[in-house]
């Protein structure tokens, strides 16, 4: 009896390497784009300490998506004014994938009257800055901060977005 092998042609093993490569790309980003997405955390951790401003996107006071707006068109990148259009125009990123500079996005609790009504959405955007903690401002008499990615901020978490990469 005689077993015949078949060898790969060139073709073949063309696919393979690609598919090999393409594949070690798609889990990673590339050292650019990451060096970018590092800039970003870097450069919104040095607004700690300043006041959140309602509507604000300048470090005179920022709001949760004013930071990210400031920050983000500091570094060359187009995003939306909001959180909530943040989150509908980022490209989704797996929580288990987060670099520094991506964003996290939460659905917070309503707790207001006027919140019943639908007249605000409550959404809130931090960004990531690397050993599961994220830079944000909270909210009004608070100041822009750096909070772990953990408990209440892990029970409203609604998902990840990129805009760098």
């Amino acid at each position: 009896m005689m077993i015949q092998v078949k060898c790969l042609s060139v073709y073949h093993w063309a696919i393979i390497f690609f598919c090999l490569v393409m594949g070690g790309c798609a889990s990673r980003p590339p050292a650019e784009a990451l060096a970018v997405g590092q800039g970003i955390a870097r450069h919104a951790l040095r607004y700690k300490g300043i006041p959140y401003r309602y509507g604000g996107a300048s470090p005179r006071g920022f709001d949760c998506s004013g930071l990210v707006y400031y920050v983000h068109r500091k570094h060359g990148l187009n995003v939306p004014r909001t959180a909530e259009d943040q989150w509908e125009k980022a490209e989704e990123v797996d929580d288990d994938e987060l670099y520094p500079g991506d964003l996290l996005f939460f659905r917070l609790p309503k707790r207001a009257w006027w919140n019943l009504f639908g007249l605000r959405k409550n959404w809130h955007v931090g960004i990531y800055v690397g050993q599961n903690r994220f830079v944000h401002a909270p909210s009004t008499g608070k100041r822009v901060r750096v909070d772990t990615f953990a408990g209440f901020w892990r029970e409203y978490f609604k998902g990840a977005g990129r805009y760098w990469w």
